[in-house]
């Protein structure tokens, strides 16, 4: 069976089949090639369910900003399950040439998101229900990155420390006899632990982009979440 319960920011990302909900999917994660001041790193990247938008600039010789937004929106199930979402962030860093080949960096990340999400076939079992929820949800934290870079090729291991909180959770969901939305509220204070690796390939301006990060929740180890992500994108680079 499909049980979907996505929280964007985020949110967010692969398709979500298992035997409980899921209420968090990791984003990809941006890992821009910024050396210098005035670069511009822009990236579209995703996967079936998932469009995202990253960007970043070099303010001076050190400093660089970048902002990213995903829209979530799988394919409503043909019994009406479904949902869609939302999730912006934004980030500011400082980054230096450890050689002409390695860049070091480290970004401030702060998000926010939204949910809305239905599950007509639960009320049949919970005639009381409306099947629906609905959260906002909050993310902030660190994102230091590791990236080798040539003409031609760049690899970037990135590791990124969140601390994921959830608010306005509202509806009337029942699954498996639980009450979501006690659940989620129970459960609205998380800490992640996200490493990732990403592989850059093609022409000097214009590469392709793949991307696979793991969520390891330190804070609650069997919360109902995607634990990894694989995007691929079109990555862009100005000077």
């Amino acid at each position: 069976m499909r049980y979907r319960i996505q929280l964007l920011f985020l949110l967010i990302g692969s398709v979500l089949i298992g035997c409980n909900p899921k209420y968090y999917v990791p984003n990809t994660q941006n890992v821009p090639v910024i050396t210098s001041k005035g670069q511009t790193d822009l990236t579209a990247a995703g996967n079936a369910n998932q469009l995202e938008f990253l960007g970043a600039y070099g303010l001076t010789k050190n400093i660089a900003i970048q902002v990213n937004a995903t829209r979530f929106s799988p394919g409503t199930e043909d019994n009406g399950d479904g949902g869609t979402g939302n999730f912006v962030e934004a980030g500011i860093g400082y980054y230096t040439n450890i050689s002409p080949s390695f860049v070091f960096s480290t970004y401030g990340l702060a998000g926010v998101g939204s949910i809305e999400n239905q599950f007509p076939r639960t009320v049949d079992e919970n005639p009381a229900t409306t099947g629906n929820i609905s959260a906002n949800a909050t993310r902030f934290g660190v994102q230091p990155v590791l990236t080798y870079h040539s003409k031609y090729v760049s690899v970037s291991g990135s590791t990124r420390l969140m601390n994921l909180n959830y608010s306005n959770v509202e509806g009337n969901l029942i699954f498996d006899g639980e009450d979501q939305v006690n659940y989620l509220t129970e459960n609205r204070s998380n800490i992640l632990l996200e490493p990732g690796i990403t592989v850059r390939g093609g022409l000097e301006r214009i590469k392709l982009q793949l991307q696979l990060l793991q969520s390891i929740n330190l804070s609650n180890s069997d919360f109902k979440q995607d634990n990894t992500l694989l995007t691929i994108g079109v990555n862009f680079r100005f000077e």
